[in-house]
């Protein structure tokens, strides 16, 4: 059994894509609001709030204790001539409860969505609006973002609306970049599995008999070569149709719906399951025989319908193969924008009408051409394996989004690190399924792709003791599902070992006295016995006064990350040797409520707003000035505010991070020169 070059390259093309890749941005917005209003009388409405979390991300709940990360909070704008709340703020999704060992508290957080609404008696028949404000935050197992966004109910209009917050045109133009971004994607991997749809034992063989019916008919080459063209353009039509139809049935409006409910994402992991089996030859997937004679009774009559018709029947006679690559093209884009289907169909028929217009329009190349045999079948049983992996994802979300607890993250990985075991001694030849041919020798295409899965396979175990396997990060469960993170039993074991005070592992470390007595240290605080500042004008004077460089500490009270930076690399005594010796540290907190004085209020040049809390000026201030919301995120700066060195985030390695500050402190020096 011989696997093609060819087939080898498109296979670990495919195997590449599905690993997962990762679109970075400065400015994120991982949590999509969208407000509706419900009209339960005369009387009384009920405001709802629709939170779509991205994967990967948590939203934290209304109800957090004191001490940890900052709750979800909905702050209306008092108006006691025009309404009155009927009662409280209610969550319509059950929020997850789980125990945090950073904040050593029990913490409530929201994943995939998230549902709160809340009924307003109206005391007056005059129009107005309902108007507050929501200030969340939101983590990954990377970083944390504090947000806020501004909400409007017309009541007594027939519009419903909202307002979005001011810097939304900065953000939306951020999130339609990663949607085109994100679409081409998806435009290549549907090419990609195009490509792959033609390698099916149902396809493959259909190429030069395609060829054969444009070469014998009794038409001129430039006739034939015509219809060749109709043909393949036919295919492309069809295709492209059904991902229309499903792009207008199952659009925008019906994307949360089958983003976050239970029945659709069961049901498409259970189409990914029998998809599966069908490739593994256990049962085959065919259309009715009625619908294909009658497309088949169409092509004898040639022309431009002819070829139509044709196209339309190559559709109906491979579906058997093709059908479990579209559905899962399909599944994959359903729950998306409603462009995704069209061009995820699109891509896949390009790709799939491609060989068969160009051989039609070039027979002689089909003397290049592999003979059909059984690695055709090795291809449909690898994209089988591939299938049966990513279906899990859909059953995935289903139980983070109900909490049935039945696919935490170590179990999913279990699945995965069997699913591609399986696939690599298949690629082997040491698995045989019904229809496969017996392989007398391995090609070198084959065990290529045999070392590529069982690479993955390798990569993937230690995903089994905490590792957060940051390529595939988005198809898995989070961390917070994982039971045995051995990452996290070390990391409680530093701080045990580790102290509060200026010894650190049995050192004591020199100290460094401050120029003046630090703003808000009555309530604010740096971890390990750190001295420094939490206003940047009063650091960056000091910095300027001791002629040093100044390290800013973009953090948080509510960010999770940031305690682990804390807790496993400033906790290194080389870390906080450099802090104390050689820079004035001010830590700028994004989420504190405390309101400053009027003096120090500032008006943002980003939004234009005026911010009166030390947590929204710095937040503003990092946004501003760096593009940045998202913590931790660590600066150095000269005298002049420029950056010596590229800001660095979470890395628990403090290797990197020691080698960020030495690099800072360096092109400091350099520039006093």
């Amino acid at each position: 059994m011989r696997l093609s070059g060819r087939t080898g390259v498109v296979l670990f093309m495919l195997l590449v894509l599905f690993s997962g890749w990762s679109l970075s941005a400065q400015v994120v917005s991982p949590v999509k609001w969208s407000f509706e209003q419900k009209k339960i009388s005369d009387k009384e409405v009920e405001v709802v709030f629709n939170a779509t979390i991205d994967a990967g991300w948590h939203l934290y709940g209304t109800d957090l204790p004191d001490g940890g990360p900052v709750s979800t909070t909905f702050n209306f704008v008092a108006d006691s001539t025009n309404y009155r709340f009927a009662g409280a703020l209610i969550p319509a999704t059950k929020a997850v409860k789980q125990f945090d060992k950073i904040f050593n508290l029990e913490l409530s957080y929201f994943a995939v969505a998230a549902q709160f609404s809340r009924k307003i008696t109206i005391l007056s028949d005059r129009q107005f609006a309902i108007k507050g404000t929501i200030e969340y935050q939101s983590c990954n197992d990377e970083t944390c973002t504090m947000d806020e966004v501004e909400f409007s109910f017309p009541v007594n209009e027939s519009k419903v609306s909202a307002v979005a917050p001011s810097n939304a045109a900065a953000i939306s133009a951020e999130s339609e970049d990663n949607a085109k971004h994100s679409l081409l994607w998806f435009l290549f991997f549907s090419f990609v599995a195009g490509l792959a749809a033609i390698l099916t034992p149902c396809v493959f063989p259909m190429i030069p008999m395609t060829v054969s019916f444009f070469m014998n008919s009794n038409k001129t080459k430039w006739e034939a070569k015509f219809q060749a063209l109709v043909y393949g353009a036919s295919i492309i039509l069809i295709y492209t149709l059904i991902g229309t139809v499903v792009a207008i049935t199952l659009g925008a409006d019906f994307a949360n719906w089958l983003s976050t409910h239970w029945l659709p994402n069961v049901l498409f992991f259970i189409i990914f399951v029998v998809f599966a089996f069908s490739f593994f030859g256990a049962f085959e997937i065919i259309l009715p025989s009625s619908w294909i004679n009658k497309s088949d009774d169409k092509v004898s009559k040639g022309g431009a319908g002819g070829a139509f018709f044709m196209a339309l029947t190559l559709v109906l006679v491979s579906f058997s193969c093709t059908g479990p690559i579209v559905g899962a093209i399909l599944v994959e884009s359903a729950g998306g924008m409603i462009l995704k289907p069209i061009v995820g169909m699109f891509g896949f028929s390009l790709a799939f009408a491609l060989p068969f217009t160009l051989f039609a329009l070039f027979p002689q190349w089909l003397n290049n051409l592999p003979k059909s045999g059984g690695w055709l079948n090795s291809v449909k049983v690898v994209l089988g394996f591939i299938e049966l992996a990513l279906g899990l994802k859909f059953l995935s979300i289903a139980d983070q989004t109900y909490h049935w607890g039945i696919l935490d993250r170590e179990v999913y990985l279990a699945f995965w690190i069997i699913i591609f075991a399986l696939m690599g001694f298949y690629l082997l030849g040491k698995l045989k399924f019904a229809h496969d041919s017996e392989v007398k020798f391995l090609s070198t295409g084959r065990l290529m792709l045999a070392i590529v899965t069982f690479t993955f396979v390798i990569y993937l175990i230690p995903g089994m003791f905490g590792a957060p396997l940051k390529a595939i990060s988005g198809y898995l469960p989070p961390m917070s599902t994982h039971d045995f993170d051995l990452h996290r039993i070390i990391r409680d074991e530093v701080r045990l070992v580790g102290s509060s005070d200026s010894k650190v592992m049995g050192q004591e470390l020199p100290g460094k006295s401050l120029c003046e007595q630090p703003k808000y240290s009555e309530f604010l605080e740096l971890p390990h016995g750190l001295e420094g500042y939490f206003d940047f004008d009063q650091a960056l004077a000091c910095a300027k006064a001791v002629n040093k460089p100044l390290f800013i500490d973009f953090t948080g009270h509510g960010c999770v990350n940031c305690r682990e930076m804390e807790a496993n690399v400033w906790s290194d005594a080389r870390v906080l040797e450099r802090l104390k010796r050689d820079f004035v540290v001010v830590a700028l907190y994004v989420d504190d409520k405390t309101t400053m004085p009027e003096a120090d209020w500032v008006t943002s040049s980003y939004d234009k707003k005026v911010k009166k809390t030390i947590g929204k000026k710095f937040a503003d201030f990092q946004i501003a000035k760096f593009g940045v919301n998202a913590q931790p995120y660590y600066v150095i700066l000269d005298h002049n505010q420029q950056l010596l060195v590229k800001p660095t985030a979470r890395d628990l390695n403090p290797d990197h991070f020691i080698n960020f500050l030495d690099s800072g402190l360096k092109a400091f020096r350099e520039g006093k020169k």
